[in-house]
């Protein structure tokens, strides 16, 4: 099903809506780099992929701006004939967030982008263009000076932390530039979706992307599969999902509390949260065998219905859960030696966050008004209008942390108004489909928004003349707001930094793709 504008620079489709290839204008670069511009001076507007394919001698470009207040997202597209030098002007000096996506475009097919104030590697792809381009000679901006000197952090760390180099560059404490040098792992995995054709692989595929947000991208890339497959989804299955994707976002951020309690060196919250933290993953696994929710989500269905004891069991977890993280988060958020050292550390403005094009949870702290529950809404939040927390605006620490405290009292909420619904709901449990009972259809661009727990995830997959994917295309929210990270170390001693980089937990693995 799409829906169309009448237009002749893009065309309009929903969330989880499909379009035919045909249907999607191709302008001149010119005229595609002028509407964007244009379209991204609108604050409702943002950038939620724009990425490259190779069609015969033709490199295709699909760009994909959501509009928050039209609830739709705006798809348009260019060509390039695929040639020795191919050359574009770059539409990053004027839109800043755009740097990602023509970064990525030049390391995977060697386009450049003239002017481009940043045009460094994101990730050094193993299919990159440039293959003499390794991750050891990243070009890491320097400053010629007596006084000044560099302090590099891993890409080797202590613990379970993914690899990931960060270049300090500092005046004695204080950190005048951070620099986040990612790309280590080398996975492949857009091109394993690829490749693995089976659906139970690519399934797995998309549970594996990132590892704590297994249900985020699960629930992702199922949205993507079924609207390219004609598939109608119960209220039911919505509801289970819904109520799958909100315990994720409960389970991450009490951990993410406690971790910055660790950092503090506050124990007592460390503990707390920590303790809290076990039997929400417990309760997953309870529910489908994983403590991440992996196996929960499938293609049409579920093998893990929320039978009546399950449900019991989540009302008596969440009824637990409540008192004892209301009472520690009271205490944590009213004790002075807590608040100094969250308040006023790591700052970032709202300008900053719209210029880079942050999302989630980077983006709310700075009071931008961006939740895709709110704003395109799928499934059990089209039924069930969800009503984010838009009212932290401090940009610091302090609103780092006091945002997951207000998003998982709010979680709760909603999980407990999805219970009634479910309650009430006499559908007969889906089974997922079989891969025979399956089939895509033929020629199509689908976009799959899901506001995971770190922000907005975006899975975009298109299909050829047989119905086979061609090209798939994954964006995990860390993908935007690392460099949000770095902005807020800027002017700060670097004993702020672990503090501060608790504060964000961005995902490695999710941009090391």
């Amino acid at each position: 099903m799409e829906t169309i504008t009448n237009t002749l620079s893009y065309i309009s489709i929903r969330n989880q809506e499909s379009i035919s290839l045909s249907k999607i204008p191709i302008l001149t670069y010119g005229k595609f780099s002028t509407e964007v511009i244009q379209l991204m001076k609108e604050p409702q507007v943002h950038c939620v992929n724009y990425f490259a394919y190779p069609d015969g001698e033709i490199l295709k470009f699909i760009c994909c701006l959501a509009d928050d207040k039209a609830s739709d997202i705006k798809v348009f597209s260019h060509e390039l004939p695929k040639r020795e030098k191919m050359q574009l002007t770059s539409i990053t000096r004027e839109v800043y967030a755009f740097h990602i996506y023509e970064r990525e475009i030049t390391e995977n097919f060697g386009v450049e982008f003239i002017y481009s104030p940043w045009p460094k590697p994101v990730r050094y792809a193993f299919n990159r263009a440039d293959r003499s381009k390794v991750v050891n000679d990243y070009p890491f901006y320097k400053i010629q000076s007596e006084e000044l000197h560099e302090v590099g952090v891993g890409p080797i760390h202590a613990g379970v932390i993914e690899p990931g180099h960060f270049r300090f560059l500092c005046n004695g404490e204080t950190v005048l530039h951070l620099e986040i040098q990612l790309g280590w792992q080398h996975r492949g995995i857009e091109d394993l979706f690829l490749k693995k054709s089976a659906l139970i692989q690519r399934t797995v595929l998309s549970e594996s992307i990132a590892g704590d947000t297994a249900v985020g991208h699960a629930a992702t890339f199922a949205g993507l599969i079924e609207s390219l497959a004609g598939i109608s989804i119960q209220d039911r299955l919505n509801i289970e999902r819904t109520i799958g994707l909100e315990l994720e976002r409960i389970a991450m951020h009490i951990g993410d509390l406690s971790n910055m309690c660790i950092g503090l060196a506050y124990q007592l919250g460390a503990s707390v949260f920590g303790a809290l933290r076990t039997p929400t993953i417990n309760y997953s696994q309870l529910w489908c065998g994983n403590r991440f929710g992996k196996g929960l989500i499938r293609i049409g269905g579920t093998h893990y219905p929320l039978n009546v004891s399950l449900v019991e069991a989540l009302e008596k977890y969440l009824n637990n859960f409540e008192r004892r993280f209301i009472t520690m988060a009271e205490k944590m958020f009213s004790l002075s030696s807590v608040l100094m050292r969250l308040e006023n550390i790591g700052t970032v403005t709202k300008t900053q966050m719209s210029l880079i094009g942050a999302v989630g949870m980077s983006a709310r702290m700075t009071g931008i008004e961006r939740d895709v529950r709110k704003s395109h809404p799928t499934g059990a939040y089209q039924k069930l209008p969800y009503a984010p927390v838009f009212d932290i605006s401090t940009g610091d620490v302090w609103a780092r942390a006091a945002l997951r405290r207000k998003e998982i009292v709010a979680s709760i909420d909603y999980i407990r108004e999805l219970i009634s619904m479910l309650k009430t709901n006499n559908e007969t449990p889906a089974k997922p489909l079989f891969e025979d009972n399956i089939k895509l259809s033929s020629n199509l661009l689908s976009v799959s928004l899901i506001e995971g727990w770190r922000g907005e995830i975006c899975h975009c997959a298109i299909t050829n003349d047989q119905g086979k994917i061609q090209h798939y295309k994954i964006k995990d929210p860390s993908v935007h707001n690392w460099m949000a990270l770095a902005l807020s170390l800027r002017d700060l001693e670097i004993s702020d930094f672990p503090i501060n980089n608790k504060s964000y937990n961005l995902s490695y693995c999710g941009h090391d793709l």
